[in-house]
């Protein structure tokens, strides 16, 4: 085995780094040199400079009223032609979890309500390696982020996430503010930033999404709440379309691809995909828009009468036929009814995943999170 300065040189090194980050796991098992060189961190750090394609979406149902959580996970593949489902990912933690946050092949979960001692992990799936975080004055409405960039960030003594936990409180002046809290693994210890964000919205789907160094959480308030975790600074985004220019209720989601902030929106306008141009004046591009009658056509096995159905959402409390639920560079997962299925808006490829039963309960209440696999180590950190 060459030192590791040379180890660029190498011709394993070259040939192996050039392959796609899913079958390390396998050529570790090849021989100790292997081994030896996939678990390097010099190896490691350009690995995951590339950029992995999605490989798929963590899946959870959620109780709406009851306390408890639901501890199933299921894992939905996109490369393959019909999805399977994979519902023992997180067997390696010494407990039953919730997924709360994903970015570029890290996870953060937390202890199933209810437990006997809190706290939360950080943990790589592919690797099987996390750490873990106590997790003080446990509440289920706290919302947390997970922010980090494998060619930014140094991988080797230690690998420099940040997990970002949101909190919503109100003001002596009856206004509310977002603050903003921030581990990092390097200090070993929950700090909470100066910044503060008013706004008088909720969070929407609860899910950060990281991309150009920056965290967005989509509001019920025609609004993206963002956080800057370099320089800590945190603004609101304005939709491209507002609730009120609708005559029923539209429902929307926010994701990344091509390292752009993208805004998913189903209504009785159609089917739209914006891609966000500038952060200051809230100026977006639309890239996709097909309207229902569209979509009936082009996927009639899978759509049925969409704009009556869609339309006919006129009430808060009406469930929604159509709901967006996770959007990964170019790979739309949502639910239709009481079927999730899976939509690729480059190709225009439509398909079915399972029934919503087949995930656990009847409840349509869940969290998705858009997972790419990473060697990053963690038990190193």
């Amino acid at each position: 085995m060459v030192n590791l300065g040379d180890l660029n040189n190498d011709i394993p090194f070259d040939v192996l780094s050039r392959l796609p980050t899913k079958y390390m796991p396998k050529l570790k098992c090849v021989s100790k040199g292997w081994n030896r060189l996939i678990s390097d961190p010099t190896f490691m750090k350009v690995q995951s400079q590339k950029r992995e394609p999605l490989s798929g979406f963590f899946f959870q149902q959620k109780y709406q009223w009851c306390y408890d959580d639901i501890t199933t996970i299921s894992y939905i593949p996109v490369e393959k032609q019909d999805a399977e489902l994979h519902k023992t990912v997180f067997n390696f933690l010494p407990e039953h979890v919730v997924v709360l946050a994903s970015c570029n092949g890290l996870v953060c979960c937390r202890s199933c309500f209810p437990f006997h001692d809190s706290c939360l992990y950080i943990c790589n799936p592919l690797n099987n390696e996390w750490l873990r975080l106590k997790w003080d004055e446990p509440d289920k409405e706290n919302s947390f982020a997970l922010a980090f960039d494998p060619c930014q960030d140094h991988i080797g003594t230690s690998t420099n996430f940040k997990l970002i936990r949101v909190k919503q409180f109100e003001t002596n002046k009856e206004a509310l503010c977002f603050s903003f809290e921030i581990y990092s693994p390097d200090k070993g210890a929950w700090r909470k930033s100066e910044e503060i964000c008013k706004c008088n919205s909720n969070l929407y789907k609860n899910r950060g999404i990281f991309t150009e160094g920056v965290l967005h959480w989509l509001t019920d308030g025609d609004e993206v709440l963002t956080f800057n975790v370099e320089n800590e600074l945190s603004w609101l985004v304005s939709v491209p379309l507002p609730a009120s220019e609708f005559r029923s209720i539209p429902e929307a989601c926010i994701g990344d691809s091509d390292g752009r902030l993208h805004y998913i929106l189903v209504s009785e306008y159609g089917f739209q995909v914006w891609f966000l141009e500038d952060y200051f004046e809230s100026r977006w591009s639309l890239k996709l828009c097909k309207t229902l009658e569209e979509m009936d056509e082009e996927h009639s096995q899978f759509l049925y009468n969409l704009r009556e159905r869609v339309t006919q959402r006129l009430a808060v409390d009406m469930e929604p036929w159509i709901d967006p639920l996770a959007f990964k560079d170019g790979y739309l997962l949502m639910r239709v009814s009481r079927k999730i299925l899976l939509y690729n808006i480059e190709t225009n490829k439509l398909q079915q995943v399972c029934y919503l039963s087949k995930l656990g309960t009847s409840s349509i209440c869940c969290t998705v999170l858009p997972y790419t696999l990473s060697l990053v180590p963690l038990n190193q950190a």
